[in-house]
């Protein structure tokens, strides 16, 4: 049936065990049991075993894209090869329908000492294709790649950059059923992703696609729903903005990103705050916002200007403003710096700020703080853009083109 699932993971469990001997000791016990008919300790924990994945169940259907998302060592490498055939459950039950595309890992699939085009061809024989069906995709694959001038070379001489444009580009143009895909917009050039993207969206019409990627823009942009993994336990969110809610709540609760503050003593800033402007509203999409200071500067600083700069949780920077060159003169007494924002563009979630101080004079630093002032824009979050544009929408329909 077309709306079969492509995908459907049955309480599916792995265990691993912590002790390297013990674990080729249970291996070979196994191995024992299965040659004599009886059944292995699949469903129960030994000694120094743990559940890396443990009752893990969710279907996607053709045209369906599913984010995968997690803390490190939350299980989402461990899922991808047992959808990928690479290992088996211990417990539960996977099935995959048609034929399946992935890049899980950097090189896998790759002999070191073949070429590229030597590993296409390769690639291609696993996943069943004559060598008169590669010699119509090669040239494909080498021009979505944009490797012709290496793909002669052996790929131990590729960079990691080259690997990941080999692999994605093979298993693009493969015309797989269901495509895993791990952390591939994670490196390469803008120019590249923008083709993965546009590839994704073209393989997504006929196939179903599972997506891992610790960016939340980029699973906020690709995929309609998310499954969020937890020490091996799983949660699925058919809405993908309530997944990225409890998955940076969860890393929120993990692990905190401590504020770093330097000054060489020649500047001082205190009581920093940010507002709205009016009081103690919340600070919301969309209302007036401020930053406020008392800045004092020594007499050996004759004029400063000032660097702000809004920080994401990742501590990439979404938003910055900076006050003109030697704005700022010293006076001998503390001053209040403010910087006001009439109508916040911000989109609603947790951010902290940045903040320096130069010597307008010398052009160097002399005050840096990096992840001070935590504060939440309040609203609906969506996580499409870390900007949301406020204006206004007109529809009309006695327009003619």
């Amino acid at each position: 049936m077309q709306d079969e699932p492509l995908i459907r993971v049955e309480c599916a469990g792995k265990k691993f065990c912590r002790s390297f001997k013990r674990s080729m000791l249970y291996t070979g016990l196994d191995l024992a049991r299965g040659l004599v008919g009886r059944t292995r300790h699949a469903g129960r924990l030994r000694r120094k075993e743990f559940w890396a994945l443990d009752g893990v169940s969710f279907e996607v259907r053709r045209g369906e894209c599913l984010g995968l998302i997690g803390p490190n060592g939350a299980g989402k490498s461990t899922l991808l090869k047992l959808l990928n055939g690479i290992m088996q459950p211990d417990k539960g039950r996977i099935t995959t329908r048609g034929r399946v595309g992935a890049l899980i890992e950097l090189g896998a699939g790759f002999h070191p000492l073949l070429t590229g085009r030597e590993n296409i061809y390769v690639n291609g024989a696993v996943l069943g294709f004559t060598k008169r069906d590669m010699a119509e995709k090669v040239e494909k694959i080498i021009d979505f790649a944009e490797l012709r001038d290496a793909i002669d070379t052996p790929v131990t001489y590729y960079s990691s950059g080259m690997y990941v444009r080999l692999g994605f580009a093979i298993a693009a143009q493969m015309e797989p059923d269901v495509l895993l895909l791990d952390e591939i917009l994670a490196v390469g050039d803008p120019g590249f992703r923008a083709k993965c993207y546009d590839a994704i969206y073209a393989i997504l019409r006929k196939a179903a696609v599972i997506f891992v990627s610790h960016s939340v823009t980029h699973v906020a942009r690709m995929c309609g729903s998310v499954l969020l993994l937890d020490k091996g336990k799983a949660r699925h969110f058919p809405d993908t903005g309530d997944g990225l809610v409890a998955y940076l709540e969860s890393v929120d609760r993990s692990a905190q990103i401590g504020e770093m503050r330097h000054s060489n003593g020649q500047t001082a800033v205190t009581n920093l705050r940010v507002g709205c402007g009016e009081g103690e509203a919340p600070i919301a999409l969309g209302h007036p916002f401020d930053v406020r200071f008392e800045l004092t500067l020594d007499p050996g600083v004759r004029k400063a200007n000032v660097v702000l700069t809004v920080l994401a949780r990742s501590q990439q920077s979404v938003a910055s403003a900076a006050t003109a060159r030697g704005r700022i003169v010293n006076t001998g007494r503390p001053q209040l710096v403010r910087f006001h924002v009439p109508r916040l563009t911000l989109s609603p979630e947790k951010y902290a700020l940045g903040l320096s101080v130069f010597d307008a004079d010398r052009l160097n630093q002399v005050l840096w703080y990096q992840n001070v002032a935590p504060f939440v824009v309040q609203g609906e979050a969506r996580y499409g853009a870390p900007v949301t544009l406020l204006g206004d929408w007109t529809v009309d329909d006695t327009h003619s083109p």
